[in-house]
């Protein structure tokens, strides 16, 4: 989400327990072990170790633009998953047969598994949108930013079954030339914006809808947000938005990598 104001956003309580969180383990198990026979015998393979996953590196710089060309839009929705507004977001964009990217705190992300898998099950990308939400990362050592960045793929991946995030949006654009490099470098492309829909300060749906009529001709990037407080107006405005921006000859795509 955008910084509103300077504020480290709503996750900023969490920073200080996030440090502390446990780095979790990456990947499912390459083989699972059966139980030997009643002698000493090594323990067999159930089937042949496979070869983890080689991660592509991709570009460093700040992604912007659309796989869909120069009438995409492209969907963004930051900072859940939310156990009450994901699920409504999610029901919007099945009811219009659109696809978004979801930029999810690694903490909401490990508190939410079952939401973070109805998002890939549905045919949406993952973002990483950093352990908890810190937007004064910019600021802090590149030690923290790669905990924050690291962990928070990790977590996602593991609640997703195995899906990588393969976008790296930095909490309020507090992108760093390292933090692009780390996340490119584990094939997540850094992700901006070009819209900011103001949803999170909650201006009221036409705000919201008047907003990204009068900026989408800024680029194709739209911000919303599915967490941090009541997002009835993000919901209804998606519902207003999405088949008049149809109607004009927009089509919904996910962004460059």
């Amino acid at each position: 989400m955008a910084r509103h104001g300077g504020r480290r956003g709503w996750y900023g309580k969490l920073v200080g327990a996030a440090m502390g969180v446990t780095v979790l383990a990456a990947g499912a198990s390459v083989w699972t072990a059966q139980a030997g026979p009643a002698d000493d015998a090594p323990p067999k393979a159930s089937r042949p170790a496979a070869p983890p996953t080689a991660v592509k590196p991709v570009s460093i710089t700040i992604a912007h633009a659309s796989e869909a060309g120069a009438r995409g839009v492209n969907l963004t929705i930051d900072d859940g998953p939310d156990p009450v507004w994901t699920p409504r977001v999610l029901d919007v964009l099945r009811e219009y047969g659109v696809k978004a990217t979801f930029c999810m705190v690694g903490t909401q992300a490990q508190a939410h598994p079952d939401l973070v898998k109805r998002v890939v099950a549905e045919g949406h990308r993952l973002c990483n949108h950093s352990v908890s939400h810190d937007t004064a990362m910019d600021k802090a050592s590149e030690d923290y930013q790669k905990q924050q960045i690291l962990d928070a793929e990790r977590m996602i991946t593991k609640a997703s079954g195995g899906v990588r995030p393969v976008y790296y949006r930095a909490p309020g654009g507090a992108f760093t030339p390292y933090s692009r490099k780390l996340a490119a470098s584990h094939g997540m492309r850094p992700l901006g914006w070009n819209v900011d829909t103001k949803d999170f300060e909650r201006p009221g749906t036409a705000s919201i809808v008047a907003t990204v009529e009068r900026e989408l001709p800024n680029g194709p990037t739209l911000l919303f947000h599915d967490a941090g407080g009541d997002r009835s107006q993000t919901v209804e405005a998606l519902r207003r938005l999405l088949p008049r921006l149809t109607e004009q000859g927009r089509v919904y795509g996910y962004p460059v990598r």
